[in-house]
């Protein structure tokens, strides 16, 4: 199993959630973040005094998924996610040992 997480930009959250569920992907978790990276932030305007904007807000999305689920899955964020322009995001991926469901006990790609 693995877990995806990636950091897109807020208005694609409804693309990337759709295209996980055509795949057959269940659940995940979605955070509101803020932060940058190449983006660096930008500069606003406020009642005529001009401030800048250090942590721009994102969408962090977690899913795990079975191994063989993983590149198509990884795939479709990336598709539904881009928009050719910086700050698009980034896409993390990294194993999962045990997954346990607490209602049922079951564990592993079961528990998904």
């Amino acid at each position: 199993m693995k877990k995806i997480e990636a950091i897109i930009k807020p208005f694609k959250l409804d693309e990337v959630r759709e295209a996980l569920s055509e795949l057959g992907v269940s659940g995940l978790t979605v955070t509101e973040v803020k932060g940058f990276g190449r983006q660096k932030g930008h500069t606003e305007l406020y009642r005529g005094a001009e401030y800048v904007v250090d942590f721009l807000p994102k969408i962090k999305l977690e899913v795990v998924v079975p191994a063989d689920l993983l590149d198509t899955a990884v795939e479709a964020i990336i598709k539904a996610a881009h928009t050719g322009k910086i700050g698009d995001g980034k896409i993390f991926i990294s194993p999962v040992e045990q997954v346990i469901r607490i209602r049922t006990g079951e564990t592993n790609e079961t528990a998904l």
